[in-house]
């Protein structure tokens, strides 16, 4: 019974509708506005109240127009409280991929599980925080800390969420970096930096087509972000012409009129946590009554909601909403593909990687088995207990299965009679026997953060700092001192500082595992044995030492003074040498490039184009094409990520090179390929704070096509006149 009706959910989720576009969208939400009531709209614009309803989110339905109860549900990762529902790689491993089409796909496969439980608002994906504080609790939502990656993987998410009849929800909107003090901290920002970093990914967001936004809980330069008329209505409306809606964060409203008449468009839940704090529903409609807001703004709010459900045809045929429906298809593929094509391989000394049927495997750390209370024990995932898979918090989901690397090694080593030692244990002590006799040591360390509402081990949401957990340092020193090779396995949100663990000369490979979700250990072993050559790349950039970011957790207002140095800008503005640079990752076979060329007609000056979704149009137009072949010199099958750095004119007063263009290219072992890199107009633009406008300056541009941001092969330059 169960497979009929999942195959009966699985069906109407996977129809790919043909998008209407907005303009088709309006006239159906023009029409329908004509026969809403006064309280239809108010109701429309309102979320009926926290735990009022079947999800997260709700409103009330609109009979008069067929709207139905419209529900919104967390989250980035998966169905939140779904019970037959695959967790999905967390976004930042799927950035480390650096893969467009299982980013994509990873999308597509989520919306047709919400789709399939009758979600119609899909609360993600996210690309705020971007992740400028490495401590930042929620970074592991987003896809890495630089805005062209995370704009990338932000528009290949929605269209697949999207294509499939789910609205997706470009959030936290904007500037909201940590979660200390999130609901009352001015994040004050100038305006260049809100363009190039903050605003950038949003606007892929919006040029994607994103049915919704959600604005954050901070200040943005005195003013609450969700009733910030500059932010809502001037940058996301205006200029980069969003024509979906603006809901809050979950009670991040602050007041009623104010709110409404700087561009908020619905209000969630509809109250605070316990039921108060209630600033529309009749409040609102008592404000447009007196004229504090306009009739015209409400019937903006509620022409904007709707227009929104019918751009993905969500007034056809719609599941009922049911969070319980099992969903999970075969859709597992895609998550054991990027768990696995996100691990980065950091240190490969001796080519101890593949393993070559050992005789014996030494297995270390609590983070080698699941939570012996059970892999879903802690609310919302929040506690680091057994082997990790996702960070805390609301942007976490429940596991349908978990994959620990332990069963999943022992499992592979039974096809080569290894013998398996296990110590499941952090304690020093613990790994003699697990050990002794081991061709290899394999050491199991984590670090973990998440969301401002779940303190773990003392750590409330932002991580207290970059060292492993557990005493991950020596549980490493422990091991190394009696095996001559060790291998670090590193599950973990974000950077870690690793130069006590390098200091061993016993360790001799480390494997940042990231954040593999419900196929961690199947995962590893893909790469673990070679399977799969390692493929992933660095989203972010792991230090030296903690004080090398320039950045740290801010305990009054966030002044963000390191401007548009975030991460390896910053490194590279300052000569400071990473112990692993941003886009790094180490493969089994090598990879060699040649053959530059450049084709290029930009000319300088500031974007003249009609603003369209994003932005002004010609910003989005190609100006000049990047081509390299890129050639696997080694002998095994493997997959490179090419990646594009531009260093622009001196004029443009910018970091000496980032991220515009990026490649995967699997390739067998001699083969070649040519990648082209498109860049667009706003690719050579920079943000002319006195013309208000994106501006190609005259100069010559460095390019720069390599392996990470600090390996490049080949070079090249335009000139802009």
């Amino acid at each position: 019974m169960r497979s009929s009706v999942f195959a009966t959910l699985l069906s109407a989720a996977s129809t790919t509708y043909a998008e209407l576009d907005w303009v088709a969208a309006f006239e159906k939400s023009d029409a329908a506005l004509a026969k809403l009531s006064q309280d239809d709209k108010i109701n429309i614009v309102t979320g009926v109240g926290w735990d009022k309803g079947p999800c997260v989110g709700n409103t009330a339905a609109a009979s008069s127009v067929d709207y139905p109860q419209l529900c919104l549900q967390d989250g980035p990762l998966g169905v939140r409280f779904g019970t037959n529902a695959n967790a999905f790689v967390p976004g930042i491993h799927a950035a480390s991929t650096w893969d467009r089409a299982q980013l994509r796909e990873r999308g597509q496969f989520m919306g047709e599980e919400f789709k399939g439980c009758g979600i119609h608002v899909l609360l993600g994906p996210v690309s705020g925080p971007l992740g400028k504080i490495p401590h930042g609790g929620r970074n592991w939502e987003g896809f890495g800390a630089d805005p062209y990656l995370q704009g990338i993987a932000m528009a290949e998410t929605i269209e697949g969420i999207q294509s499939v009849g789910v609205q997706a929800n470009a959030k936290h909107y904007i500037l909201n970096e940590q979660e200390l003090n999130r609901e009352t901290i001015d994040s004050v920002v100038d305006d260049r930096t809100m363009h190039e970093i903050y605003l950038w990914p949003f606007a892929d967001s919006v040029h994607a087509n994103v049915a919704s936004v959600m604005c954050s809980y901070n200040k943005i330069n005195g003013t609450w972000t969700c009733e910030n008329d500059k932010v809502m209505n001037g940058l996301l409306k205006e200029e980069l012409g969003f024509q979906g809606y603006v809901m809050t964060d979950w009670n991040a409203q602050h007041s009623t009129t104010p709110a409404a008449n700087a561009g908020l468009d619905m209000t969630m839940p509809g109250s605070d946590f316990n039921g108060d704090s209630v600033y529309w529903g009749s409040k609102l409609s008592q404000a447009v009554s007196s004229g504090e807001v306009e009739q015209s703004r409400l019937d903006d709010m509620a022409r904007r909601i709707l227009a929104a459900w019918y751009l993905l045809g969500q007034d056809t045929t719609y599941p009922s909403i049911n969070i319980d429906a099992n969903v999970l298809g075969d859709h597992k593929t895609n998550v054991r593909a990027m768990a696995r094509d996100g691990i980065v391989l950091l240190k490969n000394d001796d080519n101890i990687l593949p393993l070559k049927a050992p005789a014996k495997l030494g297995l270390v750390g609590s983070a080698a088995v699941v939570n012996p209370q059970g892999m879903n024990a802690c609310t919302d995932q929040g506690c680091n207990t057994g082997a990790l898979g996702m960070g805390w918090g609301s942007g976490a989901t429940t596991y349908p299965y978990f994959s620990a690397p332990a069963d999943a090694i022992k499992a592979r080593a039974e096809t080569d009679s290894t013998e398996i030692g296990l110590s499941a244990s952090d304690s020093t002590g613990s790994v003699g026997s697990a050990v002794s006799g081991a061709d290899a040591a394999i050491v199991f360390v984590t670090s973990d953060s998440g969301e401002g509402y779940i303190t773990v081990e003392n750590n409330l949401g932002d991580r207290n700092d970059l060292d492993p957990w557990h005493n991950g340092n020596e549980l490493v020193q422990a091991v190394a001192s009696a095996s001559d090779n060790v291998i670090v396995v590193v599950n973990a949100v974000g950077p870690v500082i690793l130069e006590k663990i390098l200091a061993e000369p016993n360790v001799k490979a480390i494997v940042w595992a990231g954040l593999p979700s419900q196929e961690n250990g199947n995962a590893l072993v893909d790469i673990l044995y070679g399977e799969t050559s390692p493929s992933g790349k660095l989203p972010y950039t792991i230090a030296k030492a903690e004080e090398d970011y320039g950045v740290k957790i801010n305990t009054g207002s966030d002044n963000f003074k390191e401007g548009l140095l975030v991460d390896y800008r910053y490194f590279d503005s300052n000569d400071i040498e990473p112990r692993y640079e941003f886009g790094f990752g180490l493969s089994y076979t090598n990879f060699t490039y040649s053959n530059i060329f450049v084709d290029n007609q930009p000319t300088s000056g500031p974007a003249t184009g009609d603003v369209i979704a994003g932005g002004r149009a010609d910003l989005w137009e190609p100006v000049a094409t990047v081509t390299v072949t890129v050639t696997n010199s080694g002998e095994v099958p493997g997959a490179e990520v090419a990646q594009l750095y531009v260093g622009y004119p001196e004029e443009a007063a910018a970091p000496p090179k980032q991220l515009r263009g990026f490649d995967k290219l699997p390739l067998d072992p001699g083969a070649s390929a040519n990648v082209s890199f498109v860049l667009l107009r706003r690719d050579l633009s920079f943000w002319d704070t006195t013309l208000q406008n994106w501006v190609v300056p005259a100069g010559t541009f460095d390019i720069s096509v390599g392996a990470s941001s600090r390996d490049i092969r080949q070079t090249g330059t335009i000139v802009v006149v």
